[in-house]
């Protein structure tokens, strides 16, 4: 060491080797790695499933819908599946039964929509309110018809709708009020009523639960703030839950368009107004299994499928803009 050399000397000896620093806000190659595979474990069956139950047969009927069954031009002979490309399709279009049960559709989902959503939300701001009394009993109550099949569901308003079985009907008219649930105006009100009873509480559900996740210090500060029954009801408990009403909303429309349980134990029951072709989803059934024309039946469900994907689409875009306004 010289004589220049003090404190301020710098040292030129190599700095000890720490532990290597770690740049914030990135995940390491090998914990992304591991996190990926246990995702696509867990995803794998989903996928599978979704797979064999969703993609597969709806590929089989747009494979079937391309094709017809021909016989040979004696008729002795078995028939062959012959490609005939878009002919089902325009067969389809072109069948008057087919777009009058379009029409029954739209009528039904007119009717049955604006029930269906406003009753269920109503039946569930009733019970969350605070004079609401026995919550359980009446939440299993109202739940309770969506666990009946729908087949026996139906079977029973059949029962009740039939005149002369029907102690509904019987009270009606000794009250002098005549209605007949079979008639071309009363079979639309009595497809609604049976579906209804069943789906009711079920979406109920949906709703009470969205409002019992609501943040109950929000509903205290708002009735400190002088907010009444209503006022937090509609300003408050609604916006909230606003997802939930969109998935109730897009879910009913899609489940109104395969409506097909209820017309056709009506059908059977003896329903003159219903016809096996009163809905697409009858006129498919009818096309496959009275008239064995599959290519028809599959193009009649692919055009129906369109119709609700675009419809789904439409209601989701309404709910999503509605969401980004408020």
């Amino acid at each position: 060491m010289t004589e220049d050399d003090g404190p301020a000397a710098v040292s030129t000896a190599a700095p000890e080797p720490g532990p290597a620093r770690r740049t914030p806000g990135r995940t390491p190659r090998r914990t992304r790695s591991r996190t990926g595979t246990a995702a696509g474990v867990l995803l794998t069956p989903f996928f599978v499933l979704f797979t064999a139950v969703t993609v597969v047969p709806i590929g089989y009927a747009v494979w079937l819908s391309l094709f017809t069954e021909k016989q040979s031009g004696l008729g002795f002979g078995g028939a062959t599946s012959v490609f005939s490309g878009l002919d089902n399709y325009t067969a389809a279009l072109g069948d008057r039964a087919f777009r009058e049960g379009f029409w029954v559709l739209a009528g039904y989902c007119v009717v049955y929509i604006p029930l269906m959503v406003g009753g269920a939300l109503a039946l569930a701001l009733l019970l969350d309110s605070a004079l609401a009394r026995a919550r359980r009993f009446f939440q299993l109550a109202l739940f309770l018809p969506h666990a009946v099949p729908g087949i026996i569901a139906a079977l029973i308003w059949v029962y009740l709708y039939t005149p002369g079985l029907s102690p509904v009907v019987r009270a009606m008219n000794s009250g002098g009020v005549g209605f007949d649930f079979f008639s071309s105006s009363g079979t639309l009100p009595s497809v609604v009523n049976i579906a209804l009873w069943e789906w009711l509480g079920y979406n109920m559900v949906i709703f009470y639960a969205a409002l019992q996740a609501i943040d109950r210090s929000v509903l205290e500060a708002a009735t400190m703030d002088g907010a009444g029954e209503w006022r937090t009801a509609f300003g408050i408990k609604l916006p909230l839950i606003r997802a939930s009403l969109a998935m109730v909303s897009l879910f009913t429309v899609i489940g109104s368009l395969q409506l097909f349980t209820e017309p056709l134990i009506l059908n059977q029951g003896g329903s003159s107004t219903v016809t096996s072709t009163w809905t697409p989803n009858m006129y498919a059934y009818t096309a496959a299994f009275s008239r064995n024309d599959y290519g028809l039946a599959a193009a009649s469900a692919v055009l129906l499928a369109l119709a609700a994907a675009l419809l789904s689409f439409v209601v989701t875009r309404l709910t999503n803009r509605k969401g980004a306004k408020a």
